[in-house]
């Protein structure tokens, strides 16, 4: 017998509350924590991550929204209520991520800070926040990939729960949430021991890592995916925004360390800065 999870955690006063939900809220905060000590190492204050996300959770919240619903617009015309139903899903990374953008770069204008100081700070626990959402996914059963065999599974060395919950509509998927959830986390991995190494990143170039190492893998996973957001053809919106990002990146990154002087990304003014 199949061990589905319940994709409902709890209910309050007779509102189901979503694992999902829970799952993404929860990637936030301990971005949020990370973000705000890496802050206080690169002279920003601690109180910035905090008014930051203030507004800039609900906007990208929004965006997420906008976006999946304008590249899927056919049944929200329909029932146009369902629009403001994203608690049990419906929320797009890339959406979230530009919204985001918009807002941070009023609010670095406004604050006075550097918006590439403040994308440096952000970007390892954005990467790792997306490595915990996509477990939402998990529980709503989507981000799923197409046919496989139970078999299949088993050989990857799967826990028997995660197994299980890939049967979906009477037939198990690729896990296509796991290997952008691993991904991301290994990104994170990555991102930190690098911006650990005095001298070896300059500033910027922690963010224009994390667009690399995210752009490359969600191009590739995005394309074993069969529940995505299509552009036209077999061609996904992410593939195509995936590969911007990532071709961008890298000619942003090799024209700066060419053509202009950019300083170290410094992260000695606060304490413990050989910690995460």
């Amino acid at each position: 017998m199949l061990a589905l999870v319940n994709r409902v955690a709890f209910e309050l006063f007779g509102l189901p509350i979503y694992w999902y939900a829970i799952i993404i809220v929860s990637g936030v905060i301990i971005a949020m924590w990370l973000s705000t000590r890496e802050a206080v190492r690169v002279g920003l204050k601690a109180d910035d991550v905090t008014d930051f996300m203030l507004i800039g959770l609900p906007v990208s919240i929004i965006g997420g929204r906008l976006y999946y619903v304008l590249f899927d617009l056919e049944p929200y015309l329909k029932d146009p209520i369902q629009i403001f139903n994203a608690r049990s899903g419906g929320l797009a990374i890339y959406g979230a991520l530009i919204a985001g953008g918009i807002w941070l770069y009023f609010f670095c204008r406004r604050n006075f800070i550097s918006p590439v100081t403040f994308l440096d700070i952000a970007a390892p626990s954005v990467l790792l926040a997306q490595g915990i959402g996509r477990w939402g996914n998990f529980m709503n059963h989507e981000a799923h990939g197409a046919e496989v065999s139970r078999s299949f599974l088993e050989s990857l060395h799967l826990p028997n729960f995660i197994i299980d919950n890939m049967n979906i509509d009477g037939a198990y998927r690729q896990p296509t949430f796991l290997y952008e959830s691993v991904w991301n986390v290994l990104g994170f991995i990555v991102l930190i021991l690098l911006r650990k190494k005095k001298g070896l990143l300059k500033e910027g170039e922690v963010f224009l890592g994390y667009l690399i190492w995210y752009g490359f893998g969600r191009f590739f996973i995005e394309g074993m995916r069969t529940d995505s957001l299509y552009l036209f053809g077999p061609i996904r919106v992410s593939q195509v925004l995936s590969a911007v990002l990532f071709f961008g990146a890298i000619i942003v990154l090799i024209w700066r360390r060419k053509k202009t002087k950019v300083k170290d990304y410094n992260r000695s003014y606060g304490e413990n800065e050989y910690v995460i």
